[in-house]
This record gives C-alpha cells, sequence and structure tokens, in this order.
C-alpha cells in the first residue's frame, strides 16, 4: 500500500534541508531572500518545531562577529519570513517565544522530518522482523537524500555542524537499511549500494560488516576478505585500533566458510551473538519527582533533534541530576544501545581524572579489558570509537569544565549524551543548553506535600509557602526541610518557617540525614575562582531575594557600569549569577542571586570581614 502522508497536492507547503536549501508552495518556488536571511531558515528549518534561542540564530548568521545592531537586523528576517510564509498560506508557521522563534512544520512540510518518520518506521518493522517492509520503509527515506545538506550555507559554522549530524543520520539510516536489505534476501543491491558510502565512511564498522556480508553473500569472497583486511589498515592508521570483536568474528566466519553465498548470517545474524546485551546503568528514578515536565519534554527531543549534546544548567541542589535521570529513564526506547551513567565527580566533590571515568566506561562495552594499557587517550579513542556503531545515551553527571566532556562525546553516529553541570560550559559547542532554574512556589508544595503529607501543607499553607520561599525553592533545600519535618512529626510548620526565617541559621536547619545543604553551596563556592568569590562577597550585600541592575551592582562592585556588566557575565557563565530568560535590552537588564547562594555569599563576606 502505497504511504500517502507525504501531500502531493500542488497547494502544500514544502521546505528542504537534505540538500540545498529549496522551498515551494502551491508547486512553484518560494524566493527566500538574501544569504543571511536563509541562514536564519535553515537554522530554524535545522531544528523544526523546537524552540531555537536568539544566540544561536545570531551566531548562525555572524559566527562570532555579530554587529551591534544584530538583534534588530535578525528581527527583520524573521519579518521577512514570515512574509514569505504568508504568501503561501503559512504565516501563523513562525512564532516569537521568550528567548527565541520557533517555526512549526508537519511531518509532510520538511524532508528532514519525513526521513526520521520512515526510519523510525522502517526500524519499527525491523525490531518487528518484517524485514522485507523494513527495507522499503528505509529505502523511500535514503531516497529523500539530495546530496550535502546545505552546501551553500557551509559560511555558517552552526549550519556547518547541523549538516554533519544529517549527514551522520543518513549514513545510519543506510546501515539500518543495509541490514534489512541482507535479511530479506537483497544481496547484491545492498553490494552496490555500499561501495559508494564505504569509500565516504572508511572507518565505520557497521558499514563494513554489511558490506562484507554482501559480498559473500553475492558469491564475492576474496573482495569480503579484501574489505575486512582495508578497514584493519585504516584503523590502525587513522585510530591506532585494531577492528572490533564483533568484525573480526565475522571476518573469521567467512574466512573458514568455503560454501559460497549461503554461508555467514553476518551482522543480522551469528555475527551478533558476540554481543553484550546493550549496557543499561543508571540510578533509580526518584518516585516523588515533582514538576519540570517542560524541561523533562525538551531533553527527550534529544532522540530526534539533532542535538548530540545537551548541557544540563543550573545551581548547586536545583535537581539537575534528578531531571536528567527522570529523562534517561523515559527515553529506553529511543536508545536501544545502551544507557550509561557516570559521574564525573568523586564523593569529595572534586573531578575525577580522565582515565578514571574512560575506564568505568569501557567496563560497560565489549572493548577488552586492558585495551588501553592505562593509556587515556588510547582509552578515549577506544570509547568513542565504539559509541560510532551504536545509538546509546550517556549521561555525564556534574561537569567540572569543558576538558571534562571533550574526549567522552561522540565523534559520529547516533548516540547522545547529556551532561549536568553548574557553569554554562560555554566552550563547549555545538550543544543546546537547558536551564534548570528554581521549582515553582506550586511545585515546590507539591513535593513538600509528598514528602510531610499533602494533608499537612493544606492545613497550614501560608507556613508551607513561607518554608519553600526561604529553601529558595531548591529541590533539593525543599527535600532536606520535608525529611526532616517527616521526622519530626511534632513540630509545627509554622514554627519550623520561624526558624529557617533567619538567615544567620538557615544551613544548619538544612541538615538530615546525608544531606547537607551548606555542603552543597561550599562546593560550588569552591568551584570560583578567587576574582568571582570577591565580586560574589560584595554582590550579598544587595537586598536578598530581589533583582538587581547593572548600576546596583557597579555601586557594590565599585566599578564602572562596563565593568561591572563584564563581571556580571563572566558570572553567569560561571553559574553564579542568574541572568533574564526572556530577551530585554541591555539598559532593563535585571540580574539575580539565587536565595541560598546568596546567603552563603553572605556568609563567606561575614567570615573574611568584608
Amino acid at each position: 500500500m502505497r504511504d500517502t502522508t507525504l501531500d502531493p497536492r500542488p497547494g502544500a507547503l514544502r521546505f528542504s534541508v537534505l540538500g540545498p536549501l529549496a522551498a515551494e508552495a502551491r508547486g512553484r518556488a518560494l524566493s527566500l531572500g538574501p544569504l543571511k536571511q536563509r541562514l536564519v531558515l535553515a537554522m530554524l528549518l535545522c531544528r523544526p518545531n523546537a524552540l531555537v534561542s536568539v544566540d544561536l540564530l545570531t551566531e548562525a548568521v555572524w559566527d562570532e562577529e555579530p554587529p551591534r545592531t544584530a538583534r534588530k537586523n535578525l528581527q527583520g528576517y524573521v519579518s521577512a519570513l514570515r512574509k514569505t510564509l504568508a504568501e503561501a498560506g503559512a504565516g501563523d508557521r513562525l512564532v516569537h517565544r521568550p528567548g527565541g522563534y520557533l517555526l512549526r512544520l508537519g511531518e509532510s512540510e520538511l524532508d528532514a522530518l519525513r526521513f526520521q518518520a520512515l526510519a523510525r518506521a522502517g526500524r519499527e518493522a525491523a525490531a518487528d522482523g518484517d524485514a522485507e517492509r523494513a527495507a522499503r520503509l528505509l529505502r523511500d527515506a535514503r531516497m529523500l537524500w539530495a546530496g550535502v545538506p546545505l552546501p551553500e550555507l557551509a559560511c555558517s559554522e552552526p549550519l556547518r555542524a547541523e549538516a554533519e549530524r544529517l549527514a551522520a543520520r543518513h549514513v545510519t539510516v543506510c546501515e539500518d537499511w543495509a541490514e534489512a536489505a541482507l535479511e530479506a534476501g537483497h544481496a547484491r543491491e545492498v553490494t552496490e549500494t555500499t561501495g559508494d558510502l564505504v569509500e565516504r565512511y572508511p572507518l565505520r564498522e557497521r558499514l563494513r560488516a554489511v558490506q562484507m556480508t554482501a559480498l559473500h553473500r553475492s558469491g564475492r569472497r576474496a573482495e569480503a576478505l579484501a574489505a575486512y583486511d582495508e578497514l584493519r589498515q585504516n584503523l590502525s592508521r587513522e585510530l591506532g585500533l585494531p577492528p572490533s570483536p564483533v568484525l573480526e568474528s565475522l571476518y573469521r566466519s567467512i574466512l573458514a566458510d568455503t560454501s559460497g553465498p549461503s554461508g555467514p548470517s553476518g551482522p543480522s545474524g551469528g555475527a551478533r551473538v558476540v554481543r553484550r546485551r546493550p549496557p543499561v546503568q543508571l540510578p533509580p528514578d526518584l518516585a516523588d519527582f515533582t514538576g519540570r515536565e517542560e524541561t523533562v519534554a525538551e531533553l527527550l527531543q534529544v532522540a530526534e533533534a539533532g542535538d548530540a549534546v545537551r548541557v544540563v544548567v543550573g545551581p548547586a541542589g536545583a535537581g539537575k541530576t534528578a531531571l536528567t535521570v527522570r529523562a534517561a529513564h523515559r527515553l529506553a526506547n529511543e536508545f536501544p544501545g545502551g544507557r550509561i551513567f557516570v559521574r564525573l565527580r568523586g564523593d569529595d566533590g572534586a573531578p575525577r581524572p580522565l582515565a578514571s571515568v574512560t575506564t568505568e566506561l569501557l567496563g560497560h562495552t565489549d572493548v577488552p579489558a586492558g585495551a588501553a594499557d592505562g593509556d587515556s587517550g588510547r582509552a578515549t579513542a577506544l570509547w568513542r570509537a565504539w559509541l560510532a556503531d551504536r545509538k546509546v545515551l550517556v549521561v555525564l553527571d556534574g561537569a567540572a569544565d569543558e576538558a571534562a566532556v571533550r574526549p567522552l562525546l561522540p565523534g559520529t553516529g547516533r548516540s547522545a549524551v547529556l551532561v549536568t553541570a553548574r557553569t554554562q560550559l560555554a566552550g563547549l559547542a555545538p550543544a543546546h543548553r537547558v536551564q534548570v532554574p528554581p521549582l515553582t512556589t506550586p511545585e515546590a508544595l507539591d513535593l513538600l506535600g509528598r514528602l510531610v503529607g499533602a494533608g499537612r501543607v493544606s492545613c497550614d499553607r501560608p507556613a508551607a509557602e513561607r518554608i519553600v520561599t526561604a529553601c529558595g525553592s531548591l529541590p533539593l533545600a525543599v527535600r532536606a526541610a520535608g525529611l526532616k519535618l517527616a521526622v519530626l512529626r511534632h513540630l509545627p510548620l509554622a514554627e519550623y518557617a520561624d526558624r529557617l526565617s533567619d538567615a544567620s541559621t538557615v544551613f544548619d536547619e538544612l541538615v538530615v540525614a546525608d544531606i547537607d545543604v551548606r555542603s552543597h553551596m561550599a562546593d560550588q563556592w569552591r568551584q570560583l575562582d578567587g576574582a568571582r568569590r570577591t565580586a560574589l562577597r560584595r554582590l550579598a550585600a544587595l537586598p536578598l531575594s530581589g533583582t538587581f541592575t547593572v548600576e546596583e551592582a557597579a555601586a557594590a562592585l565599585e566599578c564602572g557600569q562596563t565593568e561591572a556588566r563584564r563581571e556580571l557575565e563572566l558570572m553567569i557563565e560561571a553559574g553564579a549569577v542568574a541572568s533574564p530568560r526572556s530577551e530585554v535590552t541591555a539598559h532593563a537588564t535585571a540580574y539575580s542571586l539565587p536565595r541560598l547562594p546568596h546567603l552563603y555569599a553572605r556568609e563567606k563576606a561575614s567570615a573574611a570581614g568584608s
């Protein structure tokens, strides 16, 4: 039966990014305007139905040297694109949201979305054992490809990165198709198709495996063995690595088989038994996890949005780890290659050595123990090579800086990484950042009620609100307060709220069992350099739980406004100061210090005598 979800009517709106940028409506091409306007459109199309930040759009258009009028110019390009869409009967598709823009498109209106849908359906058919249908769907996905994505826009670094991600998806779908086609008995077709792909991707072991199997089944055993030898030499020369045990097993089975084309089953048959079961190593999901549904949904998009790396950013105690673990549990079906969680810090809060982290990661793979022989560079190369042919979700928890993360990121393939960090990791690019602010008051009250009982909260809601406010609505602090109240059933909420209202003893009250909120604040403080600590001690004199302007910051820092603005921006990158989530003009910018870090900075200022 013919698939009709791609609307063939001349009135249908269609965009293309799987090749040169193109758009049409009512059967005629749309004029997409000058280069910078096309760059804006292309970036929106690369992330359809998702918020694209103004910062990313600015970088896509001007790289690292935007003019002072960049935001105004960007608004002009968006306005022109809206006009073009309106003429095509789709003027409501491009919408503004706090912090950026979103282009709403249906599956039939963008080739990349159609590509994803066909690929997903093909993989589901393969999982159901319907190889013929899987091969047909995946072939349809391949046929949507029209060459190198967005070649005329390669002047933009962010768009080059998007094009590379699309290309990585393409080769993975080609591999999926080849395996399904082999299973369905189309070895000769696979042989003809994989030749060109191997030339473009000479180090992809999965691609070589299907090529070797197809050649052997087509009666070309000598060429299959030669393909293995070529890969072995390429891996040794480029990466200093041998072929994986899976590929070596396939090679030996072909070498030992002299029966002809009906020999070994290849990657979809006998060779697979060598693989371990996909690793799943995650902390348990919190049963009382509260709120954050929009943020969780944003993280769940990592499976399809083309963002290989998402950085989950927030202050100490914001619940970054719990949030990311929850998303990782929900992504079980999207990452059949496994889900791995690793902490980048030790029990004392200090960053772990890279060698220790890579040893732990390799322990979840089928790489032989001791293969790296204590060489951290070789260990990371082995790790990235293992990731390349799989779709794995990796959670890197507690990154201190970019250097702790970069060596562990996948170079190619479908794997994705979620990183939690207190700083912005601004040098980690390309990466999509997900900000984790404190809970809203209703969310914080809900969490408190789950811990102490909803009835106890509803009986004295004003006191409960004072408690979560004193906790800065940080999940860690609310949890500490709730667990303490759950044990001290005799303690009235109002009395405990009075205790928390004393800024000088609030951290003494937020200690229960192994939860010590002050220790988390201290750990974040230790991450800051001396200049940032000095600045925070001075800013701590500002009113608690309020916002402040650059003028007020300049007065507290005893410097000019330009220097103060620069210092505040450095502190935003370090995760010490919060900035507005939506666009504002420079003179109207309002900054804030989260309540508990603010109180801790006051403690440090008092101790320093400043």
